[in-house]
């Protein structure tokens, strides 16, 4: 009895004295890391955050700016938090550098990019095309801001005597955040040539902010069929 006792205490010193040696050691720099993130997008003169997150390490945590540049009006706090409202639309490159509080610290970095773009984007999914005497196509809307528009789409088909005919329309809420959404248009016209201008408009009511965008073909479309 008194030999297994013996060794149980010998068992337990043995876990005792390993915990205190792993505390003991100095933290693996491999442990601290910075989260691998695709930035959200940003957009002009609009308020902009994101929080960077590191892992492993001893709090608190150091962020800095270590290489590129942010945009104007942009700044990024030791605590991790990116802020502020960009002037201009473009493609920032840069690295982010973390430091923990052990003694020496460890350090962590990666590279990011932020894309700042205008508040509404409007691109071709389907440039618009002649299909018999119908003309049809379809085009991808996003609201890069932070707020809701309430959204208009409207598109006309002019002739050449000045004509406008039509051809699509949408009022509808477009959210927050909303990347590609899809929106198809098309009709029936008469003989002649046109040109296809699509116009959007998103407001912004409680703020008295209004924003517009606009596609046109860069060619006549001919619609040989019909009266």
């Amino acid at each position: 009895m008194v030999e297994r006792r013996i060794g149980v205490l010998k068992w337990l010193t043995l876990i005792l004295l390993a915990g205190i040696a792993s505390a003991q050691q100095p933290p693996d720099p491999t442990n601290l890391s910075l989260d691998a993130l695709t930035l959200p997008k940003a957009s002009p003169r609009h308020q902009y955050k994101f929080q960077f997150q590191a892992h492993g390490g001893i709090p608190p945590m150091k962020y800095a700016l270590s290489q590129g540049s942010l945009p104007t009006g942009m700044k990024l706090g030791e605590d991790g938090l990116l802020t502020g409202a960009p002037s201009t639309t473009g493609e920032y490159k840069f690295t982010v550098t973390v430091n923990d509080s052990s003694n020496p610290p460890q350090k962590a970095f990666r590279a990011f990019v932020l894309r700042i773009v205008p508040p509404m984007v409007m691109e071709w999914k389907r440039y618009a095309r002649v299909n018999g005497n119908r003309i049809d196509g379809s085009i991808v809307i996003s609201n890069n801001t932070e707020d809701d528009f309430d959204f208009t789409f409207v598109v006309l088909a002019v002739a050449d005597n000045g004509r406008a005919v039509a051809i699509g329309y949408q009022h509808v809420p477009l959210k927050s955040g909303v990347d590609s959404l899809k929106i198809s248009f098309g009709e029936n016209l008469p003989r002649g040539n046109y040109v296809v201008h699509v116009d959007a408009v998103g407001e912004v009511a409680a703020k008295d902010q209004i924003y517009r965008t606009r596609l046109q073909t860069k060619e006549k479309l001919a619609i040989l069929v019909g009266p």
